[in-house]
């Protein structure tokens, strides 16, 4: 909403510029209307460029989307750094609806062949996926309240498959929590990587390594 506004704030001074700049260049014209002509004309078109500008944005971010800060939409080269991915509430998602946007901030970073597997018969793994570099990516989701760590059982699970069944590379737990002591020593101890809540959001939101990375 508060870029909508913006968008239409924008247009509006475009126009109103317009209009004075044509005003004034009929008061001082005189008896020049070839000047005002061209004024007009340069008006017109700088009011043009504005709206197709403000459509452009409006295409790639289109209404109830996320959009970036605006300061960094382009780098100074004019390329699209990484952008953050903010307003996900991901303890609010459903255990579904969490796999899948682990698989789209996989997509998101390069990784190839991603599918989300989840579900019964799932043997372990949510979201397999080829790693930028090649690698076999394993990731179990775990969507749970603040107060509900993942523990060493839900670990023990998961390193049963993940190497022996999924062929992985790198697996990883990706939580919306936390993970118990326990918990931690034995994927320390497995080479699982966990990733809790606070690397989630540092993850999505560009400031942080994604679970293949490190």
């Amino acid at each position: 909403m508060r870029q909508l506004a913006l968008g239409f704030g924008l247009v509006a001074v475009v126009l109103f510029g317009a209009g004075v700049t044509l005003r004034s260049a009929a008061r001082s014209a005189g008896d020049r209307p070839f000047t005002v002509l061209v004024t007009g004309l340069a008006a017109l078109a700088i009011t043009a460029a504005g709206m197709r500008w403000w459509r452009g944005r409006g295409a790639r971010y289109p209404a109830g989307a996320w959009m970036p800060d605006a300061a960094a939409e382009v780098d100074e080269v004019g390329e699209a750094p990484a952008v953050a991915v903010t307003g996900v509430a991901y303890e609010e998602m459903d255990a579904q609806e969490f796999e899948q946007a682990v698989a789209e901030l996989c997509r998101r970073d390069g990784c190839l062949d991603v599918e989300v597997v989840g579900g019964a018969g799932d043997l372990g793994a949510d979201v397999l996926a080829t790693a930028p570099g090649g690698q076999r990516l394993v990731i179990q989701c775990k969507r749970y309240g603040a107060s509900h760590k993942v523990g060493s059982q839900d670990l023990q699970r998961f390193g049963g498959t993940c190497f022996a069944v999924h062929d992985a590379h790198i697996a990883a737990v990706v939580t919306t929590s936390d993970f118990t002591e326990p918990a931690a020593d034995y994927a320390a101890r497995c080479g699982i990587r966990c990733f809790d809540g606070g690397e989630l959001t540092a993850w999505a939101t560009g400031v942080g390594p994604a679970p293949w990375e490190g």
